[in-house]
């Protein structure tokens, strides 16, 4: 059976790598190719870059995959706190994965178009992208709930990843999305630590996971 550190260091590395790819498919290639309310510069920069366009959209997509590895890592990293709650925290995570992943289908109408469209379908994506922010902040509230009710990770990053989460709803109810930026605090050092002291939680919270899931398997029997 995978431990709890061994999930830990794996939800850590995801996300850490997750950033990375955010970075580069929406703020690079994407964000870097886009000229709000100019639906024909953005359609002649597309057509100029679209190897940067797709590269951006195909990292974007593994981002929708790591989403579900990061949801049911932490789901097995916080199950000894409440099991209930990390389940639904990574349900959360993986509708909101399901939802980018519907987003992100706009992004490949617009490489399919060469007209002033584009620029309809990128704003499709971001608008379809920004509503399922409210369930990824739904899911790092859940998450920060968890992480200063668990002994093993530091209140304080808890309390950081509830303000994240606040962050993201404050984006679904209308607010600038770079508040998102400010609150993205939270997820990366949750990230950091994760791989950086994710090997130290101790044993035995392993043992009691394994326990747990035992007993669990046992009354499912």
């Amino acid at each position: 059976m995978i431990s709890i550190r061994t999930w830990a260091v794996a939800a850590g590395v995801a996300l850490l790598l997750m950033a990375a790819l955010v970075g580069f498919g929406n703020f690079a290639a994407i964000e870097g190719l886009v000229t709000w309310g100019d639906a024909g510069k953005t359609a002649q920069d597309i057509a100029a870059s679209e190897g940067l366009f797709r590269a951006g959209v195909a990292s974007l997509f593994l981002v929708v995959v790591l989403d579900v590895v990061i949801a049911c890592a932490l789901y097995r990293v916080f199950t000894p706190v409440d099991r209930t709650m990390s389940l639904l925290a990574a349900a959360f995570r993986l509708v909101y994965a399901a939802v980018f992943m519907v987003a992100l289908g706009y992004l490949l109408d617009a490489l399919r178009h060469v007209d002033q469209q584009v620029l309809s379908d990128v704003e499709a994506f971001s608008d379809l992208w920004t509503a399922g922010l409210g369930l990824f902040g739904a899911h790092l509230l859940l998450l920060g709930y968890l992480a200063f009710r668990a002994s093993y990770v530091p209140s304080w990053l808890g309390i950081l990843l509830a303000i994240a989460g606040l962050g993201y709803l404050g984006v679904f109810f209308g607010q600038d999305l770079t508040i998102s930026t400010y609150t993205f605090i939270g997820e990366l050092l949750l990230a950091f630590w994760l791989v950086l002291r994710g090997r130290r939680i101790p044993t035995t919270f392993a043992r009691g996971f394994a326990t747990a899931d035992q007993a669990e398997d046992s009354r499912v029997g």
